[in-house]
């Protein structure tokens, strides 16, 4: 089965993203390292809420986030980065809820369409397995790497992820 295959990638992205994760200071939040840039907050909450887009090509068919009508948006899906313990929380929930629905979810629906939209204008449509890849795994991946840059430049430890770092095993 095809979730047999994603299920232990997930598990090892998402323990490899909260450990990145636990290492967001709380007191450095507002710091981004370009004006263009996300701050440590925003992009810590952005990756922590990046599992719900897991559940909602699970759960959906299309979601649209900017309807014309102003109704039936997506809830927000970043998560809380008041405080770390809040993000982490929220981060660990949303994993679960995704984890317990790809353990249960037959191939045939990761081969259905999924439909992102903005504003009633598509923005792409994939099967569901491909949007667990790009939209899950490799959004969560990039950001990953974004916040260990802003950790580096917070000389913050990077915790090792595919092997050691420069760190040592900090």
């Amino acid at each position: 089965m095809l979730r047999d295959i994603l299920l232990p990638e997930l598990d090892h992205e998402m323990a490899n993203t909260r450990k990145v994760l636990e290492r967001v200071p709380e007191d450095r939040g507002d710091f981004q390292p370009h004006a263009k840039s996300m701050t440590m907050a925003r992009l810590a909450g952005h990756l922590a809420g990046i599992p719900r887009w897991g559940v909602l090509a699970l759960t959906c068919e299309e979601v649209d986030l900017a309807p014309k009508d102003g109704a039936g948006a997506p809830p927000p899906l970043e998560a809380p980065a008041a405080s770390r313990a809040a993000m982490l929380e929220a981060f660990d929930a949303a994993v679960r809820e995704l984890r317990d629905r790809l353990a249960e979810v037959p191939d045939d629906l990761l081969m259905q369409p999924w439909t992102l939209k903005k504003g009633g204008q598509v923005v792409f449509t994939m099967p569901r397995l491909s949007v667990l890849r790009q939209l899950l795994l490799n959004h969560a991946i990039h950001h990953r790497a974004q916040l260990g840059v802003y950790l580096r430049l917070n000389d913050i430890p990077l915790p090792p992820i595919y092997g050691p770092t420069a760190d040592g095993d900090a």
